[in-house]
């Protein structure tokens, strides 16, 4: 792992913790900063293994309230269909992500063009729920019906490809379905837990034979940044999209993906 190396690694973990838990696809935004910045991982690991930062940053943000349902479950049945609708809602991701690994990994991950576009596509929905007048009959993440919840988790299936965002495909379902802005953000925040821990580690045994010394270092140097940026974003974004909505998001996305193709276009 040399020194230049270690500052990629760095940075990819910053746009990762910074870009996961919001609704604009940290995965795309890696894969095309590595792109630019010519960051070599083998079998596209790294992107996937770092969101243990992630993963581990917002379990330690919601500790305390993970504790108090799976504490209730015994005798709360409130509790027991939360964590019976997250793990259903998980379901989906874990049969196509199984199903689709390697079309994944060695197809999308490695088309910049599709997750320039996607990124564009996915700003202008963003733009356009966030301004409909849809009715929120769902203000508690935690009292969801199981109905939604599954139907949030097929949503979530659209980002296997690179670019649509997890967050936001699970976002964007569950204000369509009627939840307010802040419990559609909270549900989406519970149901990464289980998606991206199942991601990384059916990545990392995938993928066991092609890391070594210097990869383990890259990524555990992007771990460490995506962890402390994840941990700013978790703590800060309920109150923004309770007050402000997502159309920043999804400027965003419209301005990166239009400069990346423009900047593919020109041969970089």
């Amino acid at each position: 792992m040399d020194g230049n190396s270690t500052l990629v690694a760095a940075f990819l973990g910053l746009i990762e913790g910074l870009t996961e838990f919001i609704p604009v696809s940290s995965t795309g935004h890696i894969l095309l900063a590595g792109h630019f910045l010519g960051f070599d991982s083998p079998g596209n690991t790294f992107e996937v293994v770092i969101q243990l930062g992630a993963i581990l940053a917002i379990l330690g943000v919601y500790s305390v309230r993970l504790w108090a349902i799976f504490s209730a479950a015994p005798h709360d049945p409130v509790a027991r269909r939360f964590i019976l609708s997250v793990l259903l809602a998980f379901l989906p991701a874990v049969v196509i992500g199984v199903l689709a690994h390697d079309f994944i990994k060695t197809v999308l991950f490695e088309t910049p063009h599709l997750i320039a576009v996607m990124l564009i596509l996915g700003g202008f929905v963003l733009l356009a729920v966030d301004r409909m007048p849809l009715s929120q009959k769902y203000d508690h993440a935690e009292r969801f019906p199981v109905w939604l919840a599954v139907a949030i988790g097929f949503c979530q299936c659209l980002a296997m490809v690179p670019g649509v965002s997890r967050s936001g495909a699970t976002i964007v379902g569950a204000l369509a379905l009627g939840a307010s802005k802040r419990a559609a953000a909270e549900f989406s925040f519970f149901l990464s837990m289980p998606t991206m821990a199942g991601a990384f580690a059916y990545d990392l045994y995938k993928n066991r034979d092609l890391l070594d010394s210097s990869a383990l270092g890259d990524i555990a140097v992007g771990f460490l940044c995506a962890f402390v940026a994840a941990l700013f974003v978790v703590r800060g974004l309920l109150g923004y999209v309770s007050r402000h909505g997502y159309a920043l998001f999804g400027w965003w996305r419209i301005v990166v993906g239009g400069v990346v193709l423009v900047a593919l276009q020109a041969g970089l």
